[in-house]
């Protein structure tokens, strides 16, 4: 077996020559992914669209398996893109999503680590001694990896058994390099990317993920949570050791329980509902309450304790929204709770930028009273196909309206100017969806959260 390497490519021409070598292992998938999704293959035979899945079967096996090496050796947002394909509904064409979904799984937390002596260096550097003299005992190996760290297991010095974060040696590089590439293609756009409001996602984008660099913020941010759910017995988030703590350096509690794959596959459905209560209030007081987006809901971030408890471990992608950004998402739920369509309607164009008089106007609207459903439904079932619609239902409807019959063209609807704090809402309600529908929880998710849409914003004491 081959040592493991000490850095993940940081240099820009580097790492986008690799990721144009997984487009060329998955641009047959992604042809014939695109035809059925642009509804091209009804023009087939039935022998030919056989035929057509069949290879594309084949395809998707290429695809799967090669970006899982690519992108977990890649690390940085790469290994980002590759989670959110693991885990949430609907990214991947319909008939083979499961396929890509269970070979990308192992990029949660098992990505291909570093090499023990890359962390080793690390702490060396941030905590000005050797693991083992900073530490009772320091296990070289990790026992999880993700997009811009690796774990490892230690003892400290008094005692407490504890889970050392440690960032890769050049991956805030690698994440810039890898940002730029971005900025390159969003600004070949040219109006397209003004149509699209391209800019402004990007910005967003840079700032969140370079924010994940600094494990100081994230300290703080699990500190701020802890604060948040101090009441709530079901909540657990580790302690943070802040002596043992720097930018590139976090060392926390070390929390058992299960993994999410493990409890979903063996937990009775009283803990299944309770867990995915735990959850929406671990998400919803946090944001309705105290305007703090967790927006990183992925498997790989949850220990179930058993019952409804379940401990949160990664406080990365936190965002602060500002008062008026909440209080306009208030203006719409509450309105959705009261079946005041009037109100939710103008909530949506003073809020979201729809527009009332523009064709879209019907797929965006009918989007947003689909994600309303929790809140006006007496009792919600959760489930994988729930969260596959919250993904694909609006781009088939802005696909219906990009590609309208006996147009030689494609037609470019209206794009709403979403506060751009959206992409990162839009992660939470894609990715949340599908962990509860992997949960399959059933809840009165209503009456956890019309206290919260009814009332005020508070400071974190």
């Amino acid at each position: 077996m081959s040592k493991p390497p000490d850095t993940p490519p940081t240099s820009r021409f580097g790492r986008f020559a690799r990721l144009a070598g997984l487009g060329t292992k998955g641009l047959p998938f992604a042809l014939e992914g695109a035809k059925r999704a642009l509804g091209l293959e009804k023009n087939r035979s039935e022998d030919e669209q056989r035929e057509a899945r069949k290879k594309l079967a084949r395809n998707a096996k290429v695809a799967a398996e090669a970006m899982l090496k690519t992108l977990g050796e890649m690390k940085g947002l790469p290994l980002k893109v590759g989670q959110m394909v693991s885990y949430i509904d609907g990214l991947a064409p319909p008939g083979y999503e499961e396929r890509l979904k269970n070979t990308l799984k192992k990029l949660q937390d098992k990505a291909p680590p570093l090499s023990p002596e890359a962390a080793w260096a690390v702490v060396c550097e941030e905590l000005s001694g050797t693991p083992d003299e900073i530490y009772a005992t320091w296990e070289r190996e990790p026992f999880a990896a993700a997009s811009i760290g690796q774990v490892h297991r230690a003892l400290t010095k008094g005692g407490d058994e504890v889970a050392v974060k440690v960032q890769y040696p050049g991956i805030d590089k690698a994440i810039r390099n890898d940002l730029k590439s971005i900025h390159l293609l969003g600004s070949m756009l040219g109006p397209l990317a003004t149509k699209t409001n391209a800019k402004e996602t990007l910005a967003e984008l840079s700032e969140v993920f370079l924010s994940e660099l600094d494990y100081t913020r994230e300290a703080e941010m699990a500190d701020v949570f802890r604060r948040i759910h101090a009441g709530d017995a079901e909540i657990v988030i580790p302690r943070v050791h802040q002596s043992l703590s720097t930018g590139r350096v976090l060392t926390t509690e070390l929390v058992g329980g299960q993994s999410y794959a493990d409890f979903c596959a063996t937990a009775s459905q009283a803990d299944r509902n309770l867990a995915g209560k735990t959850i929406w209030r671990f998400m919803f007081r946090a944001l309705l309450r105290h305007g703090y987006l967790y927006a990183d809901p992925h498997p790989g971030n949850y220990r179930f304790l058993g019952g409804g408890r379940v401990a949160f471990l990664d406080f990365g992608c936190v965002k602060r929204l500002t008062p008026e950004l909440i209080l306009g998402m208030k203006r719409y739920m509450a309105a959705a709770i009261d079946g005041d369509w009037v109100e939710f309607d103008r909530a949506c164009v003073e809020v979201l930028d729809y527009d009332p008089n523009d064709p879209s106007w019907e797929v965006y609207r009918s989007y947003t009273v689909f994600l309303m459903g929790p809140l006006v439904t007496e009792e919600w079932h959760c489930s994988p196909a729930k969260a596959r619609e919250t993904v694909t239902m609006i781009a088939t409807g802005v696909k219906g309206l990009t590609f309208r019959d006996g147009d030689l063209m494609p037609t470019i609807p209206h794009v709403p100017k979403l506060p751009r704090e959206f992409v990162f809402i839009n992660r939470l309600q894609f990715g949340l969806a599908s962990v509860m529908g992997g949960l399959g929880s059933v809840a009165r998710f209503r009456e956890l959260t019309e206290p919260w849409v009814r009332g005020g914003l508070h400071p974190v004491a």
